[in-house]
């Protein structure tokens, strides 16, 4: 889900269905492994097992990327929009190049692999070590648009 307007942006990095799948196959395989105990152990199990691989969706995705009230927010990061510079929109290919063979260690990474596109943001900021932040995003031109307008 994203949301904008004007001097705002809001997304949230929410898994994809395929994950959502994975645990309910957990759920199924636990309760698979537990029906030589008894049929109630794999139905315990098999509930547990899928309630478990539910809550790791739900906390792995539940992640997201902020622009408001003159602050960056994005996964534990919170920086204010004076502290950075220029915004770069990338592709699947560039972002891919910036977080493997390009990445610089001491850079802020929020990443998420299922996203596969970013947008890579200058800090500016001469307190700060951080050289930059890459920011997984599925909508990157919109949200380098909205830190290039700040």
């Amino acid at each position: 889900m994203a949301a904008q307007d004007g001097d705002s942006y809001e997304e949230h990095l929410t898994a994809p269905a395929g994950w959502w799948a994975i645990a309910l196959l957990a759920g199924l395989m636990a309760g698979l492994v537990f029906l030589r105990a008894s049929a109630l152990a794999a139905v315990v199990a098999a509930i547990a097992a899928a309630i478990g691989g539910a809550a790791l969706v739900v906390a792995y995705g539940r992640v997201g990327v902020r622009v408001r009230d003159g602050y960056l927010e994005a996964g534990t990061a919170r920086l204010p929009l004076t502290a950075l510079g220029a915004a770069t929109a990338l592709d699947a290919d560039a972002a891919r190049r910036l977080r493997t063979t390009e990445a610089d260690a001491r850079a802020f990474m929020l990443l998420r692999g299922y996203v596969r596109t970013a947008v890579r943001v200058e800090v500016v900021d001469p307190a700060d070590p951080t050289p930059y932040l890459y920011l997984s995003t599925r909508r990157p031109q919109a949200l380098a648009e909205v830190l290039t307008a700040r």
